[in-house]
């Protein structure tokens, strides 16, 4: 998969795609992740990407020409049948949308600053528009790679132990049930017996109803 971001500020992007499983996925090139800074398709000498809001108001707004041009630039390494905007207002981005999303060849995803951007690059230039929750951040970098970081353990080989992905919370629509290692007893703590005894038909059933009693108690919207 290609990923291309849209952001005034790259080195956030990249700081955290060279380490972890993200750097090794790129290394092994099963993921690539590429910025495009708005900044360098502006035509003015202070490289102005934003300006104040038609009816007043606080704050600045992304102005529509250099995302614009940004994302057409990248027409030779990507589809653009996926351009996405990191927005509060979006759907809110779950497991299912992330598991869908990672079957893509390639997407672009933008990073607004300020105070969001001009409307028209979501009339004209967007596809869809995702949420990481109902709060507002300083830009949406944090959100990106947020995405990214979900939809790399979707990937094949990204992940060594394919079965830590099929156990993580809501990979099968509920939470994921506890998880013990040693020792077996911390501070009077123990580790529940079925765990210690071996017999995996028991672990497996003790595991289910773990996951369906922590989802009942803290996410029931999720068994509906």
């Amino acid at each position: 998969m290609r990923i291309d971001v849209v952001t005034l500020f790259p080195e956030i992007i990249e700081s955290v795609t060279r380490v972890s499983l993200l750097g090794k996925a790129t290394e092994q090139q099963l993921l690539t992740v590429a910025c495009t800074n708005p900044r360098d398709f502006t035509s003015d000498r202070h490289r102005t990407v934003d300006d104040e809001p038609y009816g007043g108001g606080a704050g600045m707004v992304m102005k529509c020409e250099p995302l614009f041009a940004a994302v057409e630039s990248l027409r030779e390494v990507n589809s653009l049948e996926r351009v996405i905007l990191l927005s509060p207002r979006g759907r809110r981005l779950d497991q299912a949308k992330v598991k869908e999303l990672a079957q893509a060849t390639d997407m672009v995803l933008i990073c607004a600053r300020y105070e969001g951007v001009d409307e028209r690059v979501s009339e004209g230039l967007v596809t869809e528009e995702l949420s990481i929750g109902d709060y507002v951040l300083s830009g949406g970098e944090l959100p990106a790679l947020v995405l990214i970081e979900a939809m790399s353990r979707m990937m094949p080989g990204v992940v060594g132990d394919w079965e830590s992905v099929e156990t993580d919370s809501f990979f099968g629509g509920l939470l994921g049930y506890p998880q013990y290692t040693r020792p077996a007893e911390f501070r009077g703590m123990m580790v529940p017996a079925v765990l210690r005894e071996g017999n995996h038909a028991f672990i497996a059933k003790w595991r289910h109803d773990e996951a369906l009693r922590l989802t009942r108690e803290r996410r029931p919207d999720l068994l509906e």
